[in-house]
Protein backbone atom coordinates (compact mmCIF):
# COMPACT_ATOMS: atom_id res chain seq x y z
CA UNK A 1 0.00 0.00 0.00
CA UNK A 2 2.71 2.14 0.86
CA UNK A 3 4.45 1.89 -2.57
CA UNK A 4 1.16 3.02 -4.04
CA UNK A 5 0.54 6.02 -1.96
CA UNK A 6 3.84 7.08 -3.25
CA UNK A 7 3.21 5.90 -6.94
CA UNK A 8 0.12 8.22 -6.38
CA UNK A 9 2.11 11.12 -4.79
CA UNK A 10 4.42 11.37 -7.85
CA UNK A 11 1.52 11.20 -10.40
CA UNK A 12 -0.09 14.75 -8.55
CA UNK A 13 3.57 15.86 -8.39
CA UNK A 14 3.63 15.69 -12.09
CA UNK A 15 -0.13 16.81 -12.59
CA UNK A 16 0.70 19.97 -10.47
CA UNK A 17 4.38 20.43 -12.68
CA UNK A 18 2.28 20.00 -15.88
CA UNK A 19 0.23 23.16 -15.19
CA UNK A 20 3.90 25.23 -15.76
CA UNK A 21 5.61 25.75 -19.58
CA UNK A 22 8.84 24.02 -20.40
CA UNK A 23 9.72 25.97 -23.04
CA UNK A 24 10.91 30.00 -23.30
CA UNK A 25 11.32 29.84 -27.47
CA UNK A 26 10.20 31.73 -29.64
CA UNK A 27 8.95 29.69 -31.26
CA UNK A 28 6.47 28.42 -29.36
CA UNK A 29 3.78 31.03 -30.09
CA UNK A 30 2.71 28.72 -33.83
CA UNK A 31 1.36 26.52 -34.00
CA UNK A 32 -0.21 24.39 -30.77
CA UNK A 33 3.50 25.25 -29.16
CA UNK A 34 6.80 23.78 -29.13
CA UNK A 35 6.54 19.66 -29.40
CA UNK A 36 7.82 17.72 -26.58
CA UNK A 37 10.35 15.01 -27.39
CA UNK A 38 7.75 12.29 -25.09
CA UNK A 39 10.85 9.91 -24.78
CA UNK A 40 11.70 8.54 -21.25
CA UNK A 41 15.04 8.66 -19.17
CA UNK A 42 17.03 5.98 -21.32
CA UNK A 43 15.95 6.70 -24.58
CA UNK A 44 17.12 10.32 -24.30
CA UNK A 45 20.29 9.32 -23.32
CA UNK A 46 20.37 8.26 -27.18
CA UNK A 47 18.49 11.37 -28.40
CA UNK A 48 15.26 9.94 -28.22
CA UNK A 49 15.61 6.55 -30.06
CA UNK A 50 13.13 4.14 -29.26
CA UNK A 51 10.97 2.24 -31.93
CA UNK A 52 12.94 -0.89 -32.00
CA UNK A 53 14.16 -1.38 -28.53
CA UNK A 54 11.80 -3.87 -26.20
CA UNK A 55 13.73 -3.26 -22.93
CA UNK A 56 12.65 -6.25 -19.76
CA UNK A 57 13.13 -3.53 -17.40
CA UNK A 58 12.28 0.17 -18.97
CA UNK A 59 9.06 1.99 -19.91
CA UNK A 60 9.29 2.88 -23.97
CA UNK A 61 6.04 4.11 -24.35
CA UNK A 62 7.28 5.46 -28.09
CA UNK A 63 6.67 1.87 -29.11
CA UNK A 64 3.80 -0.08 -27.01
CA UNK A 65 4.30 -3.15 -28.41
CA UNK A 66 7.46 -3.37 -26.63
CA UNK A 67 5.45 -3.86 -23.63
CA UNK A 68 5.02 -7.84 -23.99
CA UNK A 69 8.98 -7.49 -23.21
CA UNK A 70 8.30 -6.34 -19.88
CA UNK A 71 9.72 -8.57 -16.64
CA UNK A 72 7.05 -10.77 -15.04
CA UNK A 73 6.49 -10.16 -11.53
CA UNK A 74 7.96 -6.32 -11.46
CA UNK A 75 6.27 -2.94 -11.44
CA UNK A 76 8.87 -0.82 -13.41
CA UNK A 77 7.99 3.02 -12.67
CA UNK A 78 9.85 6.01 -14.04
CA UNK A 79 9.98 9.46 -13.73
CA UNK A 80 12.08 12.69 -14.87
CA UNK A 81 13.20 15.86 -14.82
CA UNK A 82 14.81 17.88 -16.62
CA UNK A 83 16.99 21.43 -16.57
CA UNK A 84 18.32 23.45 -19.85
CA UNK A 85 19.67 26.88 -20.53
CA UNK A 86 19.00 28.50 -23.74
CA UNK A 87 20.88 31.11 -25.86
CA UNK A 88 19.59 33.06 -28.20
CA UNK A 89 21.14 34.77 -30.92
CA UNK A 90 19.49 37.77 -33.37
CA UNK A 91 21.27 40.14 -34.96
CA UNK A 92 24.51 40.45 -33.20
CA UNK A 93 22.29 40.46 -29.77
CA UNK A 94 22.31 37.46 -27.41
CA UNK A 95 20.17 36.50 -24.60
CA UNK A 96 20.47 33.50 -21.93
CA UNK A 97 16.86 32.22 -20.40
CA UNK A 98 16.82 29.17 -18.14
CA UNK A 99 14.15 26.49 -17.47
CA UNK A 100 13.43 23.50 -15.18
CA UNK A 101 10.32 21.46 -15.69
CA UNK A 102 9.22 17.69 -14.49
CA UNK A 103 8.49 15.94 -17.25
CA UNK A 104 7.08 12.24 -17.37
CA UNK A 105 5.84 9.77 -14.89
CA UNK A 106 4.98 6.20 -16.29
CA UNK A 107 4.43 2.79 -15.09
CA UNK A 108 4.45 -0.57 -16.34
CA UNK A 109 3.58 -4.15 -15.34
CA UNK A 110 2.83 -7.79 -17.12
CA UNK A 111 -0.66 -8.36 -17.00
CA UNK A 112 -0.53 -11.81 -18.29
CA UNK A 113 2.08 -14.02 -20.42
CA UNK A 114 3.19 -12.22 -23.44
CA UNK A 115 0.41 -9.16 -22.54
CA UNK A 116 2.41 -5.78 -20.61
CA UNK A 117 0.44 -2.89 -19.45
CA UNK A 118 1.93 0.58 -19.19
CA UNK A 119 0.46 4.33 -18.40
CA UNK A 120 1.67 7.33 -17.55
CA UNK A 121 1.60 11.37 -17.97
CA UNK A 122 3.82 13.48 -20.17
CA UNK A 123 3.64 16.66 -22.36
CA UNK A 124 2.50 16.78 -25.97
CA UNK A 125 3.36 20.70 -26.56
CA UNK A 126 4.50 23.45 -24.79
CA UNK A 127 3.86 27.41 -24.95
CA UNK A 128 6.07 29.51 -22.75
CA UNK A 129 7.50 33.02 -24.43
CA UNK A 130 7.54 36.92 -23.62
CA UNK A 131 9.25 39.56 -25.61
CA UNK A 132 8.62 43.13 -27.29
CA UNK A 133 9.57 44.67 -29.98
CA UNK A 134 9.84 48.97 -30.23
CA UNK A 135 10.18 51.61 -33.22
CA UNK A 136 10.11 54.87 -33.45
CA UNK A 137 7.25 56.33 -35.67
CA UNK A 138 7.87 59.30 -37.92
CA UNK A 139 5.45 61.62 -36.24
CA UNK A 140 5.97 64.92 -34.89
CA UNK A 141 5.73 63.47 -31.30
CA UNK A 142 8.66 60.81 -32.18
CA UNK A 143 6.19 58.29 -31.02
CA UNK A 144 7.44 54.94 -29.77
CA UNK A 145 5.28 51.78 -30.99
CA UNK A 146 5.54 48.93 -28.59
CA UNK A 147 4.73 45.28 -29.56
CA UNK A 148 4.29 42.72 -26.80
CA UNK A 149 4.44 39.16 -27.74
CA UNK A 150 3.48 36.38 -24.49
CA UNK A 151 2.19 33.25 -24.34
CA UNK A 152 1.48 30.86 -21.88
CA UNK A 153 0.11 26.52 -21.50
CA UNK A 154 0.56 23.80 -23.43
CA UNK A 155 -1.13 20.35 -24.37
CA UNK A 156 -0.46 17.19 -21.88
CA UNK A 157 -1.14 13.28 -22.88
CA UNK A 158 -2.42 10.88 -19.97
CA UNK A 159 -2.30 7.04 -21.74
CA UNK A 160 -3.00 3.87 -21.05
CA UNK A 161 -1.63 1.12 -23.14
CA UNK A 162 -1.32 -2.54 -24.14
CA UNK A 163 1.66 -5.06 -26.03
CA UNK A 164 0.99 -8.46 -26.86
CA UNK A 165 3.02 -11.30 -28.37
CA UNK A 166 0.94 -13.57 -30.50
CA UNK A 167 3.79 -15.15 -32.61
CA UNK A 168 7.45 -15.74 -31.41
CA UNK A 169 9.23 -12.44 -32.34
CA UNK A 170 6.35 -11.01 -33.00
CA UNK A 171 4.50 -8.17 -30.82
CA UNK A 172 1.66 -5.66 -31.47
CA UNK A 173 0.19 -2.76 -29.18
CA UNK A 174 -1.76 0.12 -29.21
CA UNK A 175 -1.80 3.19 -26.82
CA UNK A 176 -5.19 5.26 -26.12
CA UNK A 177 -4.66 8.86 -24.58
CA UNK A 178 -6.73 11.68 -23.42
CA UNK A 179 -5.40 15.00 -24.54
CA UNK A 180 -5.86 18.08 -22.68
CA UNK A 181 -4.64 21.45 -21.98
CA UNK A 182 -4.18 25.07 -24.81
CA UNK A 183 -2.71 28.15 -24.49
CA UNK A 184 -3.03 31.96 -24.07
CA UNK A 185 -1.30 34.06 -26.57
CA UNK A 186 -1.23 37.97 -26.00
CA UNK A 187 -0.09 40.45 -28.87
CA UNK A 188 -0.07 43.98 -27.41
CA UNK A 189 0.39 47.01 -29.83
CA UNK A 190 0.81 50.06 -27.55
CA UNK A 191 2.57 53.42 -27.75
CA UNK A 192 4.09 56.51 -26.21
CA UNK A 193 1.44 58.43 -26.45
CA UNK A 194 -0.72 58.17 -24.07
CA UNK A 195 -3.99 59.24 -25.94
CA UNK A 196 -3.17 56.54 -28.52
CA UNK A 197 -5.36 53.33 -28.10
CA UNK A 198 -3.61 50.38 -27.54
CA UNK A 199 -4.49 47.08 -29.05
CA UNK A 200 -4.47 43.71 -26.98
CA UNK A 201 -5.03 40.61 -29.71
CA UNK A 202 -5.51 37.44 -27.48
CA UNK A 203 -5.59 33.91 -28.80
CA UNK A 204 -6.97 31.03 -26.69
CA UNK A 205 -7.98 27.23 -26.79
CA UNK A 206 -8.75 24.69 -25.10
CA UNK A 207 -8.54 20.68 -25.58
CA UNK A 208 -9.91 17.86 -24.31
CA UNK A 209 -9.92 14.85 -26.76
CA UNK A 210 -8.54 11.43 -27.41
CA UNK A 211 -5.45 10.52 -29.13
CA UNK A 212 -4.48 6.76 -30.42
CA UNK A 213 -1.45 5.42 -30.96
CA UNK A 214 -0.27 1.68 -32.39
CA UNK A 215 3.23 -0.40 -32.71
CA UNK A 216 4.38 -3.22 -34.30
CA UNK A 217 7.60 -4.95 -33.78
CA UNK A 218 9.17 -7.55 -35.21
CA UNK A 219 12.52 -9.72 -33.81
CA UNK A 220 14.49 -12.16 -36.23
CA UNK A 221 17.39 -13.89 -35.16
CA UNK A 222 20.59 -13.73 -36.79
CA UNK A 223 22.84 -15.97 -35.10
CA UNK A 224 22.83 -17.13 -31.25
CA UNK A 225 24.02 -14.05 -30.10
CA UNK A 226 23.02 -11.60 -32.60
CA UNK A 227 19.29 -10.20 -33.38
CA UNK A 228 17.57 -7.50 -35.73
CA UNK A 229 14.46 -6.08 -34.86
CA UNK A 230 12.32 -3.92 -37.19
CA UNK A 231 9.70 -1.31 -35.24
CA UNK A 232 7.09 0.08 -36.68
CA UNK A 233 4.76 3.40 -35.34
CA UNK A 234 1.17 4.80 -36.28
CA UNK A 235 -0.47 8.21 -34.48
CA UNK A 236 -3.89 8.81 -36.04
CA UNK A 237 -4.61 12.61 -37.04
CA UNK A 238 -7.92 14.21 -36.19
CA UNK A 239 -9.71 17.30 -35.06
CA UNK A 240 -9.26 17.63 -31.19
CA UNK A 241 -11.10 20.80 -30.98
CA UNK A 242 -9.97 23.28 -28.28
CA UNK A 243 -12.47 26.43 -29.69
CA UNK A 244 -9.52 28.45 -30.44
CA UNK A 245 -11.05 32.42 -30.10
CA UNK A 246 -9.55 35.24 -30.61
CA UNK A 247 -10.61 38.70 -28.70
CA UNK A 248 -9.61 42.00 -29.76
CA UNK A 249 -9.70 44.52 -26.95
CA UNK A 250 -9.18 48.33 -27.75
CA UNK A 251 -8.19 50.61 -24.69
CA UNK A 252 -7.04 54.15 -24.10
CA UNK A 253 -5.46 55.12 -20.80
CA UNK A 254 -6.59 58.46 -20.50
CA UNK A 255 -10.42 57.43 -20.96
CA UNK A 256 -10.10 53.97 -19.42
CA UNK A 257 -12.27 53.00 -21.70
CA UNK A 258 -12.09 49.53 -23.49
CA UNK A 259 -13.77 47.87 -25.92
CA UNK A 260 -13.69 43.88 -26.27
CA UNK A 261 -14.64 42.30 -29.62
CA UNK A 262 -14.73 38.58 -30.77
CA UNK A 263 -13.50 37.97 -33.73
CA UNK A 264 -16.11 36.43 -36.00
CA UNK A 265 -15.43 32.78 -37.55
CA UNK A 266 -17.08 32.73 -41.33
CA UNK A 267 -19.54 30.43 -40.06
CA UNK A 268 -17.36 27.46 -39.69
CA UNK A 269 -16.90 25.68 -36.24
CA UNK A 270 -13.12 26.37 -35.60
CA UNK A 271 -11.12 23.05 -34.55
CA UNK A 272 -7.65 22.45 -34.06
CA UNK A 273 -5.64 19.32 -35.59
CA UNK A 274 -2.95 16.62 -35.16
CA UNK A 275 -1.29 15.26 -37.74
CA UNK A 276 -1.38 11.47 -39.10
CA UNK A 277 2.20 10.62 -38.05
CA UNK A 278 3.90 7.49 -39.13
CA UNK A 279 7.80 6.08 -38.07
CA UNK A 280 10.09 2.98 -38.89
CA UNK A 281 12.84 1.66 -36.53
CA UNK A 282 15.65 -0.42 -36.78
CA UNK A 283 17.57 -2.03 -34.13
CA UNK A 284 20.91 -4.55 -33.76
CA UNK A 285 21.57 -6.36 -30.50
CA UNK A 286 25.06 -8.27 -30.62
CA UNK A 287 24.62 -10.18 -27.27
CA UNK A 288 22.80 -7.50 -25.61
CA UNK A 289 26.39 -5.63 -24.85
CA UNK A 290 25.91 -3.66 -28.32
CA UNK A 291 22.68 -2.14 -29.26
CA UNK A 292 22.55 0.11 -32.31
CA UNK A 293 19.68 1.86 -34.09
CA UNK A 294 17.84 4.42 -36.40
CA UNK A 295 14.65 6.10 -36.26
CA UNK A 296 12.55 7.82 -39.26
CA UNK A 297 9.56 9.53 -38.11
CA UNK A 298 6.98 11.33 -40.56
CA UNK A 299 4.46 13.96 -39.20
CA UNK A 300 1.89 15.25 -41.95
CA UNK A 301 1.43 18.53 -40.77
CA UNK A 302 1.01 19.78 -44.31
CA UNK A 303 -2.38 18.61 -44.32
CA UNK A 304 -3.44 20.35 -41.04
CA UNK A 305 -5.24 22.74 -40.95
CA UNK A 306 -5.00 25.83 -37.93
CA UNK A 307 -6.99 28.92 -37.85
CA UNK A 308 -5.28 32.55 -38.56
CA UNK A 309 -7.03 35.80 -38.52
CA UNK A 310 -7.33 37.94 -41.97
CA UNK A 311 -8.19 41.39 -42.79
CA UNK A 312 -7.31 44.66 -40.43
CA UNK A 313 -7.81 46.07 -36.91
CA UNK A 314 -11.65 46.93 -37.97
CA UNK A 315 -12.71 43.91 -39.06
CA UNK A 316 -11.17 40.46 -38.94
CA UNK A 317 -12.10 37.21 -39.67
CA UNK A 318 -10.84 34.24 -37.82
CA UNK A 319 -10.81 31.12 -40.15
CA UNK A 320 -9.47 27.68 -40.84
CA UNK A 321 -6.30 28.16 -43.61
CA UNK A 322 -4.29 25.61 -45.08
CA UNK A 323 -0.59 25.42 -46.07
CA UNK A 324 0.22 26.75 -42.24
CA UNK A 325 2.77 23.76 -41.45
CA UNK A 326 5.21 21.29 -43.91
CA UNK A 327 5.33 18.23 -43.25
CA UNK A 328 8.10 17.40 -40.41
CA UNK A 329 10.80 14.29 -41.20
CA UNK A 330 12.89 13.46 -38.36
CA UNK A 331 16.00 10.87 -38.42
CA UNK A 332 18.00 9.46 -35.40
CA UNK A 333 20.69 7.42 -35.32
CA UNK A 334 21.83 5.95 -31.50
CA UNK A 335 23.83 3.25 -29.57
CA UNK A 336 23.98 1.84 -26.07
CA UNK A 337 26.73 -0.14 -25.52
CA UNK A 338 26.32 -2.56 -21.64
CA UNK A 339 29.57 -4.36 -21.10
CA UNK A 340 28.08 -6.46 -18.65
CA UNK A 341 24.82 -6.61 -17.68
CA UNK A 342 24.84 -9.57 -15.14
CA UNK A 343 27.93 -8.39 -13.69
CA UNK A 344 28.95 -8.10 -10.41
CA UNK A 345 31.04 -5.26 -11.69
CA UNK A 346 29.37 -1.80 -11.00
CA UNK A 347 31.38 -0.85 -13.79
CA UNK A 348 30.76 -3.35 -16.23
CA UNK A 349 26.95 -3.04 -15.80
CA UNK A 350 26.80 0.92 -16.53
CA UNK A 351 24.98 1.80 -19.43
CA UNK A 352 26.93 4.09 -22.05
CA UNK A 353 24.52 5.91 -24.56
CA UNK A 354 24.78 8.31 -27.00
CA UNK A 355 22.67 9.91 -29.96
CA UNK A 356 22.46 12.33 -33.14
CA UNK A 357 18.74 13.86 -34.65
CA UNK A 358 18.01 15.44 -37.62
CA UNK A 359 14.59 17.44 -37.86
CA UNK A 360 13.16 19.44 -40.81
CA UNK A 361 11.76 22.37 -40.51
CA UNK A 362 7.27 22.02 -40.14
CA UNK A 363 6.43 25.57 -39.24
CA UNK A 364 6.15 28.56 -41.60
CA UNK A 365 7.44 32.09 -40.26
CA UNK A 366 5.29 34.18 -43.30
CA UNK A 367 6.46 32.75 -46.80
CA UNK A 368 9.40 31.18 -45.21
CA UNK A 369 9.54 27.91 -43.33
CA UNK A 370 10.39 27.80 -39.60
CA UNK A 371 13.78 26.26 -37.86
CA UNK A 372 15.56 22.93 -38.74
CA UNK A 373 16.32 21.45 -36.19
CA UNK A 374 20.10 19.49 -35.23
CA UNK A 375 20.27 17.90 -31.64
CA UNK A 376 22.96 15.18 -29.94
CA UNK A 377 22.78 13.32 -26.65
CA UNK A 378 25.26 11.56 -24.46
CA UNK A 379 23.94 9.37 -21.17
CA UNK A 380 24.40 6.82 -18.80
CA UNK A 381 22.24 4.15 -16.94
CA UNK A 382 23.47 3.86 -13.43
CA UNK A 383 22.38 0.63 -11.59
CA UNK A 384 21.09 1.37 -8.32
CA UNK A 385 22.61 -1.78 -6.43
CA UNK A 386 21.72 -2.48 -2.33
CA UNK A 387 21.22 -5.01 -0.17
CA UNK A 388 17.11 -4.58 -1.20
CA UNK A 389 17.33 -3.86 -4.70
CA UNK A 390 19.35 -4.29 -7.84
CA UNK A 391 17.41 -3.59 -10.76
CA UNK A 392 16.95 -0.23 -10.55
CA UNK A 393 18.43 2.19 -12.70
CA UNK A 394 19.32 6.04 -13.04
CA UNK A 395 19.27 7.16 -16.21
CA UNK A 396 21.46 11.04 -17.03
CA UNK A 397 22.09 12.15 -20.25
CA UNK A 398 22.84 15.70 -21.26
CA UNK A 399 21.88 17.36 -24.76
CA UNK A 400 22.56 19.91 -27.08
CA UNK A 401 19.85 21.06 -29.41
CA UNK A 402 20.26 23.79 -32.50
CA UNK A 403 17.34 25.52 -34.26
CA UNK A 404 18.04 27.69 -36.54
CA UNK A 405 15.88 29.49 -39.52
CA UNK A 406 17.57 32.21 -41.88
CA UNK A 407 16.95 35.30 -40.58
CA UNK A 408 15.04 34.43 -37.73
CA UNK A 409 16.89 33.80 -34.11
CA UNK A 410 18.92 31.03 -33.89
CA UNK A 411 18.52 29.08 -30.13
CA UNK A 412 21.22 26.75 -28.67
CA UNK A 413 19.75 24.69 -25.52
CA UNK A 414 21.59 22.78 -23.16
CA UNK A 415 19.62 20.56 -21.77
CA UNK A 416 20.52 18.01 -18.69
CA UNK A 417 17.81 15.01 -18.27
CA UNK A 418 17.20 13.27 -14.96
CA UNK A 419 14.66 10.09 -15.11
CA UNK A 420 14.97 7.18 -12.02
CA UNK A 421 13.74 3.64 -12.77
CA UNK A 422 12.40 1.72 -10.04
CA UNK A 423 12.14 -2.00 -10.75
CA UNK A 424 10.04 -3.41 -7.56
CA UNK A 425 9.37 -6.77 -7.55
CA UNK A 426 5.78 -7.08 -6.31
CA UNK A 427 4.38 -9.75 -7.40
CA UNK A 428 6.56 -12.51 -6.22
CA UNK A 429 4.88 -15.42 -3.99
CA UNK A 430 6.89 -15.99 -1.67
CA UNK A 431 7.14 -20.14 0.42
CA UNK A 432 8.48 -21.03 3.79
CA UNK A 433 9.65 -24.37 3.72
Amino acid sequence: MRKFLCFATLLSVALTSFAQSGTNSPYSQYGLGQLSEQSGGFNRGMNGLALGFHEHNQVNHLNPASYSEIDSLTFIFDVGMSGQVTNFKEGGKKLNANNADFEYAVAAFRAFRHLGVSFGILPYTNVGYNYSQTVELNDGNKTVATNTYSGTGGIHLVYLGAGWQPLRGLSIGANVGYLWGGYTRTVVNSYSDSYANSLVKRYTADVRNYKLDFGLQYTAKLSKKDELTIGLSYSLGHEIGGEPLLEIVSQNTQTGVADTTSSANSGNKLQLEIPHSYGVGFMYNHNNKVKVGVDYNLQQWSKVKHPVSVGGDGAVLYQMAEGMFNDRHKITLGTEICPGAESRSFIKRIRYRAGVSYTSPYLKIGNQDGPKEFSASVGFGIPIMNAYNSRSILNISGKWVNLKAGQFITENTFMLNIGLTFNERWFAKWKVE
